[in-house]
């Protein structure tokens, strides 16, 4: 540690890591001190020099006497000291919380500015985008912040908080802690000083919430560079800027969030599956993500979910994200590959039959100018499966959406279906969805950056059918997969949805395995005869993912058969026994 001046005050700053690498300056919130950040300059001093201070009145460092002193112009004083002191001509800042706040305002000052490469933010807007949108934003938008800003107004107050936080704001603090994002205490968080830290703090509310003059006379809202003029791209806030969204930050709503973007023309938007305390909870994610962002202003190259979370005017819903379709190669595979392609996404079409898969890639870039890749796999096959996985993440990258569609049909009586038309439709509509999810779902989730999976049931998927029995069964199987798989991965920002099409004109019936009767050519006249194409499944795949929708049956008679099954499944059940219904297999997709 080193005693910095600035002003009024001597601040405690902490520096690891070789100076001569790239300097990333660690700036912590309210009511932390600098020690919020140790397991993240852990894992960035070997590669960054890396600078970390208490800021004024926390930690270490010295506490000023008036309110007045905890005004931003003095916040950007004391940061802009803490730079003289490091020697650097430029830095990466990142900010947490009151860091953020001061980082918003430390990138739109003359004198500061120029000294700032980048600048990456989670846990707090500026007060002027803030404002911005308190004033702008809808209504129910606003009303929401307001809502979960309600501890604004509270600290704002004469006596009472200090009160509290001399009293039993502490353990309700370490309380809050455990319970919503599952951390301990440790040494340094929360530190030893947090009651006279968090009294101090206060005078950050009391100096700068409610419009109070900054130095020059001005507005803070205005001196920050982010008030009106900012929205349309005012130069103040050149710097590029990373935000990273902690999903369940309580203070903090997506809403508000999403409009810091705005006037900020090199603008990347990320997230994090996490509470409050991301930093704590997630600090290989948040450290990779401060490294790449890094990296990237410095003149390496952009990771791929760097690059798809650019922010930028006409950009597709789905640009830069790497979409993985199994059974890629027709029908609604091929369908889904090619709408995503539409949207902007990077597709890896994989399909047992290389050559169809292959097809499927050329049309995108042939039709759509996307990008696109043909692979071979069997999804049925273990190995195959883990071997595909595996080069997807060292070719591509970690897929943002997998699509395990892949899937056959065998038709006829139970008593007619072999051991191996069970192992088989078993072994490619269940195991293939099993490997599909476990293989990229443990990679989504080691990212730490969320994801989605989709999976392809059926109708049959909860309308029982004579002429059906293991393809129903595998189907219903995927189904309720899915079921237990969003619950379990809901914690980490990945999405999970299971889609049941009715009758769809697909190849399915053409390519399915009969026994006991072969009904192939009634079973394609009846699909063709449907006119139901693939394509309008895949907008609803599409959609599923933009709504994180967890079942989405499709099409007149999914939308019935979903409905029935779940008022009256003893409808169903009585349907099924219909000698009619024997005579064109019911293949759903």
């Amino acid at each position: 540690m080193r005693w910095v001046e600035s002003d009024d005050v001597r601040l405690a700053v902490f520096e690891e890591g070789d100076p001569g690498d790239p300097t990333i300056v660690l700036v912590h919130g309210y009511p932390d001190t600098h020690r919020v950040w140790d397991e993240v300059a852990e894992r960035l001093r070997d590669r960054f020099h890396v600078v970390r201070y208490d800021v004024r009145g926390a930690g270490a460092s010295t506490a000023p006497r008036h309110t007045g002193d905890y005004a931003f112009h003095r916040l950007a004083a004391d940061l802009a000291a803490v730079l003289d002191a490091i020697g650097k001509p430029r830095v990466h800042l990142v900010g947490h919380d009151w860091g953020s706040l001061q980082g918003w305002d430390a990138v739109s000052r003359p004198g500061i500015r120029d000294r700032i490469a980048s600048f990456t933010s989670f846990g707090g807007p500026g007060l002027a985008q803030a404002r911005h949108f308190m004033r702008h934003g809808r209504r129910r938008d606003v009303l929401a912040q307001a809502v979960r800003s309600w501890y604004i107004g509270a600290f704002r107050l004469p006596v009472l908080p200090e009160l509290a936080w001399s009293t039993f704001m502490p353990r309700v603090l370490e309380r809050s802690m455990r319970r919503d994002e599952g951390l301990e205490p440790r040494p340094g968080h929360p530190a030893d000083t947090l009651r006279s830290d968090a009294r101090n703090g206060l005078r950050l509310y009391r100096s700068n919430m409610g419009g109070h003059s900054d130095r020059s006379g001005g507005e803070v809202a205005d001196r920050t560079g982010g008030g009106e003029g900012a929205r349309g791209g005012d130069p103040a806030v050149a710097v590029p800027v990373q935000l990273i969204e902690a999903t369940r930050d309580p203070f903090v709503g997506p809403a508000l969030l999403a409009s810091l973007g705005e006037g900020v023309p090199r603008f990347w938007h990320r997230k994090i599956a996490a509470g409050h305390w991301v930093q704590r909870s997630h600090p290989d994610v948040v450290a990779r993500m401060i490294a790449e962002f890094a990296t990237h202003v410095d003149g390496g190259a952009p990771t791929r979910s760097l690059r798809g979370d650019r922010v930028e005017e006409g950009r597709k819903a789905f640009d830069g994200q790497l979409v993985v379709i199994t059974g890629a190669g027709s029908g609604i595979g091929r369908a889904t590959a090619r709408a995503f392609a539409a949207h902007g996404a990077e597709v890896v079409c994989a399909d047992l039959d290389r050559e169809a898969a292959a097809r499927t890639a050329d049309g995108i870039a042939k039709d759509l100018g996307g990008t696109a890749h043909a692979v071979r796999v069997d999804v049925a096959d273990t190995t195959q499966m883990e071997d595909f996985a595996g080069n997807i993440r060292t070719e591509y990258g970690v897929p943002d959406i997998v699509v395990n569609n892949a899937g056959i049909a065998v038709s006829g009586p139970f008593l007619d279906h072999s051991v191996d038309d069970w192992r088989r439709t078993l072994d490619v509509n269940l195991w293939g969805v099993i490997h599909g999810c476990r293989l990229f779902a443990a990679q989504m989730v080691e990212r730490g950056e969320g994801g989605h999976i989709i999976n392809i049931a059926s109708l049959a998927a909860f309308v029982p059918s004579r002429l059906l029995p293991a393809y129903s069964t595998s189907k219903a199987a995927v189904k309720m997969l899915s079921d237990c798989l969003r619950a379990e991965l809901a914690g980490q920002g990945i999405g999970v949805s299971v889609i049941c099409p009715g009758f769809v004109s697909t190849p399915i019936a053409h390519n399915a395995t009969y026994v006991g009767a072969d009904m192939r050519d009634s079973a394609e006249q009846g699909l063709a005869r449907r006119g139901y194409p693939p394509e309008r499944v895949a907008a609803h795949i599409l959609r599923a993912v933009h709504r994180d929708q967890a079942v989405v049956p499709v099409n007149a008679e999914g939308k019935i058969g979903y409905a029935l099954s779940r008022i009256s499944p003893g409808a169903l059940r009585r349907f099924a026994r219909v000698t009619g219904v024997t005579r064109n297999p019911p293949f759903a997709r």
